[in-house]
Parts: C-alpha cells; structure tokens; sequence
C-alpha cells in the first residue's frame, strides 16, 4: 500500500495474542498492534485517529462470514484499502509441566472448539467455551493448571508462557480467514496497475425479479463476483442489504457498465473499497 510507511499502530478485535493479532503482524511485521475489546472499538480506534488501520475478520472457510462486520463496516466511514488471507493453525496449549495425561478440560472460542472436533474426541476432553482464544490462553496461564488446556494460536502461546502440547490440531487443513484492512482515507490503486478486488453494499426495490435485474449487468459484462451476502436491515425483512465482492476496478469499462446498470434497480450503491486482489487469490485459482 503507498502510505505503508506511515503505518505505526494497527487495531484489531481481540486480546494479544488473537488470530487478528496474528494477521496484524503478518501483514505489517514491526508495526504494533492495539487489542481493543469490540469491532465497534477497533472502528473506533482508526475513525478517531488513536490507529492508523484495523485489521477485521470477514470470514472463514471453515465458520463462514462474520455476521456483526457486515452491519457495522458500511456505516463506519472507513475504506477498505487491502485484504489479507490468514491460514488458522490451532494449538493445544497447557502450562508448563502439564501433559497431554494430565489435561482433562479445554477452553477456546466456540468456533475454535467446533474446528477442532477430532481431536478433542481422541482425547476424550471437555470442552468449555470461552470469549475468545487469546483470552482462554490468559486465563489458563493465570490459573496455573496442569488440568486444563487451551486452543489458541502460537502467538497467544509465546505471549502467555505456554507450551504446545499438540501442534496444528485443527481439522481442516484449509482453514483461513480472510480479512479487511480498513482505513480512514481510500487508497484506490490505479486501474490496470494489478489485479482489484471492489467491495461495495446495494439494496433492491421490493418488487419481483429485482435481485435477478440488478445483477443482470455482471453478467453480460463478464465481471467475476466472488462474493454475495445479503443480510436484514433494522430488523426488517423486506428491507435487505447486499454486500458484493467482484474483480475488476470501478474505472474499467466492464465493471463500470455493470455498476452502472445495478444502480438503475437498486435504491442505493455504495462502494465500499477498491483494493488489490490478496495474492492468496491466486493458489485458489480465483481472482
């Protein structure tokens, strides 16, 4: 990104430690991070000027979107400037002196515990969930106990004095989640300069075949959408949003054909980003 150089605090979700921590460092080795304690908080940091970027989860292969990052990004007033893909290797992580004999109990995220089914059935542990990763990796090294365990990333586990009892137990072996960097101010590359991905959320008028109009456009232009969700707006459910991932840059003439024809069956567009396409697209054969 061009203004890379004058990133020094980035925001994430989560306590030190988290799979965002991770992407953070990642993504933008040396530059330190600011756990804050919600997404409204990390928003907050970066559209307050105490971060410079956020850093937030939009979904994974394996737990699917992030519901809450869908309501609150389109109204946050930031641009998402990058993406970045970041591969989940879960740890089974105990205090020191514990082993995989003694432990009996494990704590994590719900969906940390559901991506690691397999081996938690091999080990016959309970599992209890917790708020996060990170935090139950904190709570286990404060708690001193060689009974109890925690599925946490690595990052969590040098952080917190914990050792590895069994490695990368998670049970997919593509699980990723993809995030957003956003930012305050849009850093749009230059169109044809690399491959873009352009994020942007629209609603339909409530009249039959709406939907399948307002599409029509990416069709006859040939623009790959690599993403469509719709979710509820305010509680109504005939007021429906979408949020749209489609290749291409809003200054090339096929996607600006195809918004063009979208906005004539949609009461609102609104782009969300333009941003180059995560190299990770890549080894999916997508992008």
């Amino acid at each position: 990104m061009s203004n890379e150089h004058l990133i020094r605090l980035v925001a994430f979700q989560g306590q030190p430690g988290a799979y965002s921590d991770l992407a953070c460092r990642a993504m933008f080795p040396g530059v330190k991070t600011l756990p804050c304690g919600s997404f409204e908080d990390a928003f907050a940091a970066v559209t307050e000027g105490a971060a410079d970027r956020a850093m937030i989860p939009i979904e994974n292969s394996v737990a699917g979107r992030v519901a809450d990052v869908h309501h609150l990004m389109p109204n946050s007033g930031l641009h998402i400037v990058a993406e970045h893909f970041q591969r989940v290797n879960h740890q089974l992580l105990a205090v020191k002196g514990a082993t995989l004999q003694t432990v009996k109990t494990v704590r994590s995220h719900v969906h940390a515990l559901g991506q690691c089914r397999k081996m938690i059935r091999e080990l016959k542990l309970e599992a209890v969930v917790a708020g996060d990763t990170a935090g139950a990796a904190a709570e286990i090294a404060q708690r001193n106990d060689p009974t109890v365990a925690a599925i946490a990333s690595t990052l969590a586990g040098e952080i917190y004095g914990l050792q590895v009892l069994k490695a990368d137990i998670e049970d997919a072996a593509h699980n990723t989640t993809r995030f957003l960097v956003l930012s305050r101010v849009g850093e749009i590359p230059e169109a044809g300069e690399a491959p873009c991905i352009t994020t942007f959320v629209f609603r339909v008028r409530n009249v039959p075949a709406a939907l399948y109009k307002a599409l029509g456009g990416f069709a006859t232009n040939g623009v790959n959408m690599t993403k469509l969700e719709s979710y509820m707006l305010n509680g109504h459910f005939v007021a429906t949003q979408f949020l749209c991932d489609a290749d291409g840059h809003p200054e090339q003439p096929a996607l600006r054909r195809a918004l063009e024809e979208l906005s004539f069956f949609s009461s609102e567009v609104r782009v969300l980003g333009v941003y180059p396409s995560a190299p990770f697209r890549l080894t999916q054969g997508a992008g």
